[in-house]
Order: structure tokens, then C-alpha cells, then sequence
């Protein structure tokens, strides 16, 4: 990666992309250091060590580079156009308009973008507006009544929404004249901004507890997360090739097709996305609890099995980590059968004069097609799922505080493998010779 890295730079053009990425990454940096006017920073910070750990809340903050437990400029980040992309994605395969939209090339393509940043400017104004009552209710909120509290309001909220659609721009710019996805690149550098603050608050664990032991299980932690990140990319690259051969076929004078190919199916087709499914889902009744206050005191059947949900649904408790594994599964086997459709490929291959080896074509090749991914699915899901858990079985056992978990490793290295990837695409482009040389 490094090597790729180091020849990227001496190429004139890609040193200007990487130093164009650098800078929209900067960027979105000092935007998430501008404070929104009327919040108070200190009850922010206050409010979320104490009431938002382990809610959907939590999640948000790991997506917005900690800006949203600062409640900044930046604070909702990439979270809606996330969420906006993920929902037109899904209806992309409900709704037959998008789907024509999404099978008319380019035009569509664009078409189909500018609807999901409507979707997600939307979805902007509905989370302002929730974080700001749920701020409000923390006593974050500085104001006077009459109409310095309805300006005040609009002014958070139109900040908020505004930032998130920076985060949006921004991530285009790096599209277009940048390396890399740039949503994901965003992501990337948010995630990357924690780690010192994590490894530093890790260390102050083990120092707080003032024993060998605990040093040692902090080294610990480390290397099995060196070991955690050379499992992520050998799965990344792990794929299934099925073997693919094209009859031939006779034009004239000329023969054509007689070659053999592959589909190549990877394990971790599905990347982060159930993960991120299944987080805000186990986190809602963490989340409940900010809204709905619960008494132990109380005898009321439901209050009682209230408080035995928020019980379970604890970060560190075993049936959290069991629904948290299912939901993981479910998500990728969810995921895998919106983005293949062994029916349509067998189809295409039939159409294409093409087979594979052994199989006859039409239903038994999409049968066994369909096979293959049901086995493939499932061992992609177990490993997101190992990936997921491990460092909530870490914080269980050893009771050292495991902020950054499976899921940002996963995304980061996920977006580095991409770049790197973009990166040896573009250089290929560039030392490629044309027909005439």
C-alpha cells in the first residue's frame, strides 16, 4: 500500500488529486471544530458521557468524527446522505420509476443522485430538529423566551442542515477532482481523528487500574487488532470464482467466443452496511431510555420488563451480542439478494452463448448460482459478525473502556483498500500504451 502510495506521488497528476483530497479533509476538519451559536458545549459533552454511550447517538458520533457529541458545525456529518442513500437504494428495487432510472446509464445515474440529495437535505432538516429538542431537553440550549427562543431555533437547526449539506459538497468535490469515494473518504478521516483520543484514553484505563496485568492486556488489545486489520483485507480480496465458458460460434469466415472467464463473488460482498443496520437497530432501547425514564421502584409489569429490556440491550451483556450477531446475518443475506439476482444472471449468460462447466442452462444454472451465494453469504455474515463482537466480549472481560470498535476498523480499512485500488487503476491508465505506440 505504502509502495502504491510513494508511486501515486510521482505522478503530476495524482500528486495534485491526493494533495486536492488532503485538503477537503482539512476542511471538513476545521468545519467540524466551528460551533453552532446558542449551545452550550460543556453541557453537550456533559450530557453525552453521561446519557448518549451505547445509544444511536453513539453510532452518529462514530460516523461524524466525534463532531456530534460536540454538537458543531458538522455535528449530523455524513449521516444523512447515508441514510438518503441507503433508502433509495432499497427503493430502487420497489418502486419501477427509480428502477428505469437506475438502468438508463448516466443520465439516470445523475438523475438518481440528485434525488438522493434531496432525500438527503430532508432527512437533514428531521434530524436537526430531533437533536435539537433532544439538546433541549439536556438544558445545551442557551436562550431567553419570546422571540429569542423561535430564532435561536432556527438558527441551530438551519446550521445543523447546513453543515450537512457542506459534508455533501465536499464529499462531491472529492469526487470529481479528488481521489477515492468521497463520502467515504469523509468517513475515513472522522474515524481516523479518534484513534489518538481512543489509544489515549485506553492507556489512562490501564494507568487508572495501576497494574502490570493491565498494561499487558492493553498490548494485548493491540496486537489483536493488528491481527483484526490482516484479517479484514484478506477477506476484503477473499473471492469465489465460478468458472464461466462461451460456446463458439461461427460469422462468416471469422469464429468468435470459445473463451473461458469467471464471475468472481466476494466473500465480504455486503462491506459495512449490516453492521451498520444492525448498530442502529440494537440501539434503540438505549436510546428509549433517554425519552422514557426508567423507576425500579416501580411495580408496574411493564415498567418492570421496560428495565429488563434496557438490561439486556447493555452494551457488554451476552444477549446484546447474540441479536447483535442475527441481525448481522440477516442484514447481509437482506443485502446480498437486492444486489444479486442469480435468475437475471443466468440469463445473461444464456444470452451470451456462455455456461458453466457441468451445469445445464436456464434454472439449474441459477440454481447452483444461488447456491453458492447462500453458502458465501453466510460465511460472509459470521465473519462481519466476529468482526462486530469481538471488542464487545473485550470491554466485557476486561472492563477498559473499547470505543473504537469492529465496525470503524472495518470501514477503515475497507476505504484504504479503495483507494489504494483507485490509485493503482489510475497509474495503470497512465503507463498503459496506446495501439500507435
Amino acid at each position: 500500500m505504502f509502495e502504491t502510495f510513494r508511486n501515486a506521488w510521482k505522478v503530476q497528476d495524482l500528486r495534485r488529486k491526493l494533495l486536492f483530497t488532503l485538503f477537503i479533509i482539512i476542511v471538513f476538519r476545521i468545519g467540524g471544530a466551528i460551533p453552532v451559536p446558542f449551545l452550550d458545549s460543556e453541557a453537550i459533552k456533559s450530557w453525552f458521557n453521561s446519557e448518549a454511550s451505547g445509544t444511536v447517538f453513539g453510532y452518529m458520533n462514530m460516523l461524524s468524527g466525534d463532531n456530534f457529541s460536540k454538537g458543531t458545525l458538522l455535528a449530523l456529518s455524513i449521516g444523512p446522505i447515508i441514510n438518503a442513500q441507503i433508502i433509495i437504494q432499497l427503493l430502487t428495487y420497489a418502486l419501477p420509476p427509480l428502477e428505469r432510472l437506475s438502468k438508463e446509464g448516466g443520465e439516470g445515474r445523475k438523475k438518481l443522485n440528485k434525488i438522493t440529495k434531496y432525500a438527503a437535505l430532508a432527512i437533514a432538516v428531521f434530524q436537526a430538529w430531533a437533536y435539537y429538542l433532544t439538546l433541549k431537553k439536556a438544558g445545551a440550549v442557551r436562550y431567553t423566551e419570546g422571540f429569542d427562543k423561535v430564532f435561536s431555533e432556527i438558527v441551530i437547526i438551519f446550521c445543523f442542515a447546513a453543515g450537512a449539506s457542506l459534508v455533501v459538497w465536499l464529499g462531491d468535490q472529492i469526487n470529481e477532482s479528488g481521489i477515492g469515494n468521497g463520502i467515504s473518504m469523509i468517513l475515513f478521516a472522522g474515524i481516523i481523528a479518534r484513534v489518538p483520543s481512543e489509544i489515549i484514553g485506553l492507556i489512562g484505563g490501564a494507568i487508572d487500574k495501576g497494574t502490570v496485568g493491565a498494561f499487558v492486556l492493553v498490548g494485548f488489545i493491540g496486537i489483536l487488532f493488528l491481527a483484526m486489520i490482516a484479517f479484514i483485507i484478506y477477506m476484503n480480496n477473499a473471492e469465489r470464482r465460478i468458472p464461466i465458458q462461451y460456446a463458439k460460434r461461427v460469422v462468416g469466415n471469422k469464429m468468435y467466443g470459445g473463451q473461458s472467464s469467471y464471475i468472481p463473488i466476494k466473500i465480504a460482498m455486503s462491506g459495512v452496511l449490516p453492521i451498520i443496520f444492525a448498530s442502529a437497530f440494537v440501539s434503540l432501547p438505549s436510546t428509549l431510555r433517554m425519552f422514557i425514564t426508567p423507576n425500579p421502584a416501580s411495580d408496574n409489569f411493564f415498567m418492570k420488563a421496560y428495565i429488563k429490556l434496557l438490561e439486556w440491550f447493555s452494551y457488554t451483556h451476552p444477549v446484546y451480542a447474540i441479536i447483535y450477531l442475527l441481525l448481522i446475518v440477516g442484514f447481509n443475506y437482506f443485502y446480498v439478494s437486492m444486489q444479486y439476482n442469480p435468475i437475471e444472471i443466468a440469463n445473461n449468460l444464456r444470452q451470451n452463448n456462455g455456461g458453466i462447466p457441468g451445469i445445464r442452462p436456464g434454472k439449474p444454472t441459477s440454481d447452483f448460482i444461488s447456491k453458492i451465494l447462500s453458502k458465501l453469504t453466510l460465511f460472509g455474515a459470521f465473519f462481519l459478525g466476529i468482526i462486530a463482537i469481538i471488542p464487545i466480549f473485550l470491554a466485557k472481560f476486561t472492563g477498559l473502556n473499547l470505543a473504537l470498535g469492529g465496525t470503524s476498523i472495518l470501514i477503515v480499512v475497507s476505504v484504504a483498500l479503495e483507494t489504494v485500488r483507485a490509485l493503482e487503476s489510475q497509474m495503470m491508465m497512465r503507463h498503459h500504451k496506446g495501439f500507435l505506440e
